[in-house]
């Protein structure tokens, strides 16, 4: 029962046992009509595509795989490519032993995007695909035309992560044994290790989603945003970790903003300056 509740508090796997991971009559992550895997960096990386039009990658969270992005899915495939995968180690894509990082991972995703021919596209990262995300951005800029991320962070510790939340998976994983569960749980207290320096190598624009009530700190969601240069901040109110699930209309709403207007960075001061 504790395994369950540590799973429901921290992994996008819960979705479902919360009741809000939308049914549909397409068994998104389990579709033999549309499902492909793309052999890379010594795995098989499963992912289904959707739609047409431009491209839009999503990435799930921890404990998560395509099928937890089966509300973006639903809506955006009659507006974009939508390609979702299952990251490393969850739904159909394996891994290999001590393989599961982050920096795999991303490495991961711009090689199946690599075999796919996109050369850049939107995307959309939830938690641990937030992060897959901004590595993305640093390490294969050109692959990235918008981010959105929701829940992400740079660093595993108390400064971006609420305390006790953190203090409560590192008490379980003493005394796990099951070495899948101990694998995606090393993610949360280990990973990621992102520079804040970094973050100056994102050319892309940004935009950094969190819950007002999300286990990432909210101090931490601003030091994100104050680091990349073409970014903007939504907090969703009264939302948790899972605030693209709680609050879908408001969640595409800003998204959909995102996706497709111009990204501002104008300050008070520089309308105040301009005027006459």
């Amino acid at each position: 029962m504790k395994h369950i509740i540590v799973i429901i508090s921290f992994l996008i796997l819960a979705l479902s046992n919360l009741g809000i991971c939308q049914k549909s009559k397409i068994p998104y992550g389990n579709n033999p009509a549309v499902g492909k895997y793309s052999a890379v960096n010594g795995i098989k990386v499963y992912y289904e595509i959707y739609g047409e039009g431009e491209p839009l990658l999503l990435i799930h969270g921890n404990g998560g795989s395509i099928k937890s992005s089966t509300p973006k899915i639903e809506y955006y495939k009659d507006k974009y490519q939508v390609i979702a995968m299952d990251s490393r180690a969850h739904g159909k894509t394996k891994d290999i032993g001590d393989s599961l990082t982050y920096v795999n991972m991303t490495s991961d995703v711009n090689a199946v995007l690599d075999q796919l021919n996109i050369d850049s596209c939107y995307i959309m990262g939830q938690s641990d695909g937030g992060i897959i995300g901004i590595k993305l951005a640093i390490d294969y800029p050109d692959k990235v035309k918008r981010l959105a991320v929701f829940g992400a962070n740079l660093r595993p510790d108390s400064t971006a992560v609420d305390a006790d939340n953190a203090e409560f998976v590192k008490k379980m994983i003493a005394n796990e044994t099951d070495d899948y569960k101990l694998r995606l749980f090393g993610l949360l207290i280990y990973q990621p290790q992102i520079p804040i320096k970094d973050l100056a190598k994102v050319a892309a624009p940004v935009l950094v989603m969190t819950g007002d009530r999300d286990v990432i700190k909210l101090e931490h969601s601003l030091e994100i945003f104050y680091n990349i240069k073409q970014s903007n901040l939504f907090v969703m109110p009264g939302a948790t970790h899972f605030g693209s699930y709680e609050k879908p209309e408001l969640f595409f709403k800003v998204l959909d903003e995102f996706f497709t207007k111009p990204v501002s960075t104008t300050t008070t001061y520089d309308i105040i300056k301009n005027m006459k």
